[in-house]
């Protein structure tokens, strides 16, 4: 598999369009879904070649968007509570036996998903499969545990990268988008066993959860999933995830930090539900890219992206700038971080308006560059698909999302007929919502949100 992915990337960078279409056909097997009773989803993917490997997943719809305020921290701590003790297996056994078939295992928990993922050979699927109902379904909580974790929930919100986009998230929105992914010591204090096992009654229901597989038969899995999963909660799955409104704003915390850190960002109304514009925003966000000065060992791959050429390189204060984009059901957001010295810090802002003003204007969108940025797109997808446990997650919450797998095939076509003037009608929205600031550092140098906000002129 790795040779066929060196070859499809060869031929792309000889203008191998053909080639990438070949490779992405070959990559769409067949969709097969079957709902249970109780409401949750058993979906595989019959790929087209054999395999002697296997990747399933549990996802469901519950993030920390679904926490109250006494539950702060709750998502991040059963992220890391996952694989660990369970009423069957001590973590020491939970170890052994999936290091003893040789498997894989990851958790990840986001602000509207949970995803849990074994990987192992397909001829140990019941054991793969009923491991993985286990962590879901059955895990110890121990209030030491817990509190072990909370601490490394507090450590984790010290992370300048991760609390800044907490900090526009706080800033920005109003209700459960608001919620912190890293929650900080204050926000955890009180939080416990009791807690952490209720959020899951309320949240871990059957119709919110997505049981999905590649490299197995599907009247296979559901044979032994039935038995282990049929006996869910069966409660009606909300038709809208809970609501926030976005209403913009500017969220500064003073440290000691060096270097300090400033994301300006607008919104991006519709989310993944406008999936057309969701990908021009992952094409733009390309575009743009950015990344680390070459000082600090960045700009591997975004050297020659607009913010790579006409930023980074030119301004050596700048220890990193690049776009960003954090996309949720049907909203998001889109803009630029950076992180500087002091002494640069008001020049930022500047940087930032010029830049994002720039794509609002067709003209001076570089045709080689969207080019280019196309076929990084598609590269990229291609490239995390082709591992099979990005694979299983994406198809996950593409379920979760839309209810069904979008083909490939219409992922690809969309992003190649993404246009210049695509790029400059979706900037021209983001543009006309309210500005969201955050910061984190000296921020006292940073210009004020007025000043910021009067140097976006609304769309033409």
């Amino acid at each position: 598999m790795m040779m066929r992915m060196l070859g499809v990337c060869k031929q792309l960078r000889q203008g191998g369009a053909t080639m990438l279409s070949r490779f992405a056909s070959s990559c769409a097997g067949e969709t097969q879904m079957t709902t249970l009773d109780n409401g949750l989803r058993i979906v595989t993917l019959t790929e087209p070649y054999s395999s002697p490997v296997a990747s399933v997943g549990l996802f469901i719809d519950s993030g920390s968007i679904y926490e109250k305020p006494e539950e702060y921290g709750t998502t991040l701590i059963l992220e890391r509570l996952a694989f660990k003790s369970t009423q069957n297996r001590t973590s020491l056994q939970m170890t052994r036996e999936i290091e003893g078939v040789g498997g894989f295992h990851t958790s990840s928990a986001s602000r509207e998903h949970m995803s849990y993922i074994y990987f192992g050979l397909s001829c140990y699927l019941p054991h793969m499969l009923e491991l993985l109902v286990d962590t879901v379904r059955n895990p110890v909580y121990k209030e030491s545990e817990v509190q072990k974790l909370k601490a490394e929930v507090f450590e984790a919100s010290q992370n300048p990268d991760l609390l800044l986009v907490d900090l526009l998230h706080l800033a920005g929105y109003r209700g459960p988008l608001a919620n912190h992914i890293v929650a900080p010591e204050s926000s955890v204090e009180g939080l416990d066993a009791i807690t952490v096992q209720q959020f899951v009654v309320e949240n871990y229901t059957a119709s919110r959860m997505v049981l999905v597989a590649t490299g197995v038969d599907h009247e296979e899995l559901i044979r032994y999933a039935k038995p282990i999963l049929s006996d869910l909660p069966s409660v009606s799955r909300p038709e809208e995830p809970p609501q926030s409104l976005y209403v913009g704003g500017d969220w500064r915390m003073e440290a000691y930090s060096q270097p300090t850190y400033v994301a300006l960002g607008f919104e991006f109304r519709g989310g993944w539900l406008q999936l057309k514009d969701a990908l021009t925003i992952t094409v733009m966000q390309m575009l743009m890219g950015g990344g680390g000065s070459l000082a600090v060992g960045g700009l591997v791959n975004g050297k020659y992206s607009q913010l790579g050429l006409r930023v980074v390189n030119e301004y050596p204060e700048i220890q990193s700038l690049s776009a960003f984009s954090s996309i949720y059901r049907n909203t998001g957001f889109f803009g630029i971080m950076a992180a500087a010295g002091p002494d640069f810090v008001p020049k930022i802002a500047d940087i930032a308006v010029g830049e994002l003003t720039a794509v609002t204007n067709p003209l001076k969108i570089d045709l080689t560059q969207l080019k280019r940025a196309k076929q990084a797109t598609k590269s990229a997808l291609l490239k995390n698909l082709d591992s099979r446990v990005v694979a299983v997650e994406y198809m996950g919450k593409q379920i979760l999302t839309y209810g069904e797998r979008k083909p490939l095939r219409e992922i690809l076509d969309t992003i190649e007929a993404v246009t210049c003037q695509d790029i400059a009608s979706v900037a021209k929205k983001l543009i006309s919502s309210p500005l969201t600031m955050a910061s984190y550092g000296d921020v006292d140098r940073l210009q004020t949100y007025d000043s910021v906000c009067s140097k976006f002129c609304p769309p033409l």
